[in-house]
């Protein structure tokens, strides 16, 4: 898979609702990967939210969303990063050194509950990007 650049929006617990009026609104398909679904890692209150949502259209569109991770406050109007994901791991963690350096890192770039190596970082410019680098074990 070629990496690719995307929106990824932050809800307040309204990321199931938002993501199907999405695929609404532009087809496609939707694929919805709750908390829940990790068992005893689940925080308390999370059973029902989305951990990650993805919209992929015929399009060519591709939108991300997930509900607000516990103890991250949701900011209305800032409440969007950019999304760098694939699985060309030299060309990703390239684009992350280079993102990260200078900023700050919320969450650094590693293997995560979901099998995958991802970080999150806000640029100098004030930018948060997520990098995601899919699992190929």
């Amino acid at each position: 898979m070629a990496s690719r650049l995307n929106p990824y929006i932050s809800f307040s617990g309204d990321a199931r609702q938002a993501m199907e009026f999405y695929k609404g609104v532009l087809g496609g398909t939707l694929s919805l990967s709750g908390y829940g679904e990790f068992g005893s890692q689940t925080p308390p209150g999370y059973e029902d939210k989305i951990m990650h949502g993805m919209l992929e259209t015929d399009r060519g569109f591709t939108l991300m969303g997930a509900d607000q991770p516990p103890g991250m406050e949701h900011r209305p109007g800032n409440n969007y990063a950019v999304s760098l994901s694939g699985d060309d791991a030299d060309e990703l963690r390239g684009y992350w050194e280079k993102l990260s350096a200078d900023g700050d890192v919320s969450v650094p770039l590693e293997k995560q509950m979901w099998g995958d190596v991802f970080g999150m970082c806000t640029d100098r410019f004030g930018i948060t990007w997520m990098v995601n680098i899919t699992d190929q074990g």
